[in-house]
């Protein structure tokens, strides 16, 4: 029986994009799955980059990426996919841009972002800070990673679970916390903005601790808010922590907000999703 092939991490996948025509092409890996899809987070993760692409193409260097819309249209499968990036506008300090990622010439996925310099303001700052209201990833258990249990994109992350009940555990709770960095044998080509794109979207939906039998849950869309440089690199052994919490649940779909903290504590993304969970 043939070994399974290697699990590429993002850094790898980014190293080995092309460039055909307008679009960036990369080829996504069955490590990188999450049930029928890609996982989101990469999915989001190599739109942010072909659209940084396209601007540096046009004479634009990013600033740094402050708002990011994802719609997931339909199930990105593992294999070759295509993302078209295009400049929508510039004005002094900010650009707007579009991406679709594409799969056997179907959209699959839909991004709209914003890049925004910052700018002088009389305006008191406000920059919360992560609160110490969990154990410290020290003195957690590693979460294991089971192949055939697990949904292998987990494989590329590093975890320890700190509050909230864990998923299919039959807990109560509509609220979870959990420690996070990435597996990377070259972590140092992920800055702290691609780096936040892809762990924001890692922890599961709280409600997902009630049920004791797996059931599907899929992100049907994603708006994510960032305070993060894409210019800086963390040390690739400092833990990132996620606080996700349920808003609304009814019908079978949840509304829900999540905080990632930089490993400095610094609050580095505001996110909000509408997922589907499937029993």
């Amino acid at each position: 029986m043939p070994a399974a092939p290697a699990a590429l991490p993002l850094s790898t996948l980014l190293a080995r994009a092309r460039v055909d025509g307008d679009a960036l092409r990369f080829e996504i890996g069955a490590d990188w799955l999450q049930g029928r899809s890609a996982f989101g987070g990469l999915v989001a993760a190599l739109g942010v980059h072909a659209l940084r692409e396209r601007l540096r193409a046009e004479g634009v260097e990013p600033p740094p990426l402050r708002a990011l819309q994802t719609s997931f249209v339909a199930p990105v499968d593992a294999g070759a996919v295509e993302v078209i990036a295009q400049r929508l506008r510039s004005g002094r300090s900010a650009h707007q841009a579009m991406a679709q990622l594409r799969q056997d010439g179907q959209v699959r996925s839909v991004l709209m972002a914003v890049f925004a310099a910052e700018r002088d303001s009389a305006i008191e700052p406000l920059r919360p800070h992560r609160p110490d209201d969990v154990p410290p990833p020290q003195a957690l258990p590693p979460v294991p990673y089971v192949a055939g249990a697990a949904p292998p994109f987990l494989q590329h992350f590093d975890m320890r679970w700190a509050g909230g009940p864990p998923p299919y555990s039959g807990g109560r709770g509509h609220t979870n916390q959990m420690h996070l960095r990435l597996r990377d044998p070259a972590p140092q080509v992920v800055d702290d903005e691609l780096l936040a794109v892809l762990l924001a979207d890692v922890a599961p939906t709280p409600v997902i601790g009630q049920p004791r039998e797996r059931v599907p849950a899929s992100s049907v869309t994603w708006a994510l808010e960032l305070r993060t440089d894409p210019h800086r690199r963390s040390d690739p052994l400092a833990w990132w922590r996620a606080d996700t919490e349920a808003l609304a649940v009814d019908g079978g779909l949840v509304n829900q907000a999540a905080r990632l903290w930089a490993p400095d504590g610094r609050l580095a993304a505001l996110g909000t999703q509408l997922v589907a969970v499937f029993g």
